[in-house]
C-alpha cells in the first residue's frame, strides 16, 4: 500500500533548513504484523419467507459475486499446506478453528484436501515421466506407520503363531521414500509410502525411462534396501555416511579418526568451492581431480595399511569404519571420476524431514490412500519450494483450472503453471 506526504513534493523548499529544494528517494517500506485464523469465515444472513397457502420457502439470493462453494480453492490450500508442510494434524487444526470461532471438523477437513489430491494426481504422473528421465537421483527411506498395514502385519504374526514359526516370512516393513531428482535445471521430489523399499519404488521408476537414455547417476546409503538391479543406475554412495563412521567413535580413536576426519574436511571444503564459484560440470571435475583426488589416494594408502600391516583390530568400532569405507571405496569417490556425482546424500534427508514431521506429529495414516495422498500433495509441496514457486497459489491455481490441468498436465508443472495461467489471462492472437 503505497502512502504519499500530502504537504510537501518534490522541488519544494525544505521546511527545516529553508534552504535546500527537496528530491524523491526510493520509498521507504513499513510493515504492521497482523494475526488470523488458518480458515476465516463470513455469515451471511439471507432472509426467507414462507408463502401462508402452498407453504413454498423463499430464500433471498447470496449477494453478487459470491461463490455457491462453502469452502474457496484457498481455503483448501491452506489446508493442504497446514497438514503436509506445517505437520498440523487434523484433530489440532479442528481445535485451533473452533477456539477462532470457525469450526472445521477433521473428517471436513479430510473432504476438502480429497478435492484438492483429485486436481493433482495428473500432475504427480507428468512429474514422474520427466524425473524418470533425470540425471541424478537422490534416493532414501524411512520409516512410516499406516493403520491398515499395521493391522494386517498383526494378522501375518498370527498366521506365522499358528505355523509354529518363530517370525513371520511375509513383509511387514513400512516405508517411506524419498526421491529427489535433477533434471536439467529442476528438482522433482517424489514421496511412496508402503510395503515398498526405496530401491523398489526406484526401479518403478526408472520402468518409465526411455529406452535410449543412459543409466543415471543414483545416490544413497550403502543400505541394501537402496539397491537396483546392477546396470539401471550408476551407483554413487555417500561419503557423509563414511565420514560419520569416523566422526561417531573420534573419542575413542582420536589420533586415528583425525587423519580421515581432516582429510574428508579438506574434500568437502573443495566441493563447497566449486559451488560457491558456480563451476560447471567438467571444471568441477577437473578441481576436484587436480585437488581432491590425491588426498583420497593418500588415504586410500593409509586405510589399508591399518588393515594389511593389522594395525587395527578388523572387529573392532575402528576396524569396521575402516572396512567400510574399504568396501565401498569405489562408489563413495565417484566425484573424482564422473562429473556431476555428488559428495552426499543430504538433500534426498532433507527431503524426508517433512515425512518425519508429520509422522511425529500425526503418528499413523489410516490407509494406503490417505499415505498415497500425503506422498502425492507432500511431493508436490516440496517441488514447489525447489522451484521458488508459493505452493499455496499453486494449488488454488490447479483447482481453478480443473479441466485444463486434467487436459494437459505437463503444463501445469510448478515452474510452467503460471505461463499457462499467463495465456488464459492474455492469450496471444491467432495469425
Amino acid at each position: 500500500m503505497a502512502n504519499s506526504n500530502e504537504e510537501l513534493a518534490a522541488g519544494q523548499r525544505c521546511p527545516v533548513c529553508g534552504q535546500g529544494t527537496l528530491y524523491e528517494l526510493p520509498k521507504g517500506v513499513e510493515i504492521r504484523i497482523d494475526g488470523h485464523a488458518l480458515l476465516s469465515a463470513i455469515r451471511y444472513e439471507l432472509e426467507k419467507l414462507r408463502c401462508s397457502a402452498c407453504g413454498v420457502i423463499l430464500t433471498a439470493p447470496l449477494p453478487q459475486g459470491v461463490s455457491q462453494r462453502k469452502y474457496s480453492p484457498r481455503a483448501r490450500a491452506v489446508l493442504v499446506v497446514s497438514r503436509y508442510y506445517l505437520g498440523l494434524p487434523f484433530y489440532r487444526i479442528e481445535g485451533y478453528q473452533a477456539m477462532q470461532g470457525v469450526p472445521v471438523a477433521d473428517a471436513t477437513q479430510w473432504e476438502q484436501i480429497e478435492a484438492v489430491a483429485r486436481c493433482c494426481y495428473g500432475v504427480f504422473g507428468s512429474l514422474e515421466t520427466l524425473a524418470a528421465q533425470g540425471e541424478l537421483i537422490h534416493q532414501d527411506d524411512t520409516t512410516v506407520r499406516i493403520l491398515t498395514l499395521m493391522q494386517e502385519n498383526a494378522q501375518i504374526r498370527a498366521r506365522a503363531a499358528v505355523q509354529g514359526l518363530s517370525r513371520a516370512t511375509e513383509r511387514t516393513g513400512m516405508f517411506t521414500t524419498a526421491l529427489v531428482v535433477r533434471v536439467g535445471e529442476q528438482l522433482i521430489a517424489l514421496y511412496y509410502s508402503g510395503r515398498s523399499h526405496a530401491g523398489e519404488n526406484l526401479a518403478a521408476l526408472l520402468d518409465k525411462r526411455e529406452a535410449d537414455q543412459a543409466p543415471p547417476l543414483a545416490m544413497s546409503d550403502a543400505l541394501s534396501r537402496n539397491e537396483v538391479e546392477e546396470g539401471l543406475v550408476v551407483r554413487c554412495h555417500c561419503l557423509a555416511h563414511g565420514r560419520r563412521q569416523f566422526s561417531d567413535i573420534e573419542e575413542l580413536f582420536p589420533s586415528e579418526c583425525r587423519v580421515v576426519l581432516e582429510t574428508l574436511k579438506a574434500v568437502f571444503d573443495h566441493d563447497e568451492v566449486a559451488r560457491e564459484q558456480a563451476m560447471s560440470a567438467a571444471a568441477r571435475l577437473a578441481y576436484h581431480q587436480a585437488y581432491s583426488q590425491p588426498l583420497m589416494d593418500d588415504l586410500k594408502v593409509w586405510l589399508d595399511q591399518q588393515i594389511d600391516d593389522r594395525l587395527v583390530e578388523p572387529n573392532s568400532a575402528l576396524g569396521k569404519a575402516i572396512t567400510y569405507m574399504r568396501t565401498y571405496w569405489e562408489t563413495l569417490t565417484r566425484f573424482v571420476h564422473i562429473e556431476k556425482a555428488p559428495l552426499d546424500n543430504n538433500l534426498v534427508e532433507r527431503a524426508l524431514k517433512l515425512f518425519i514431521r508429520q509422522r511425529k506429529n500425526s503418528l499413523f495414516y489410516k490407509s494406503e490412500h490417505s499415505a498415497h495422498i500425503a506422498s502425492v500433495l507432500t511431493s508436490l509441496i516440496l517441488t514447489c519450494i525447489y522451484a521458488g514457486v508459493n505452493a499455496l497459489e499453486y494449488f488454488v491455481a490447479l483447482q481453478e483450472h480443473r479441466a485444463e490441468v486434467f487436459a494437459e498436465p505437463e503444463a501445469w508443472l510448478p515452474w510452467t503453471y503460471q505461463a499457462s495461467l499467463a495465456l488464459k489471462v492474455s492469450p496471444s492472437t491467432p495469425p
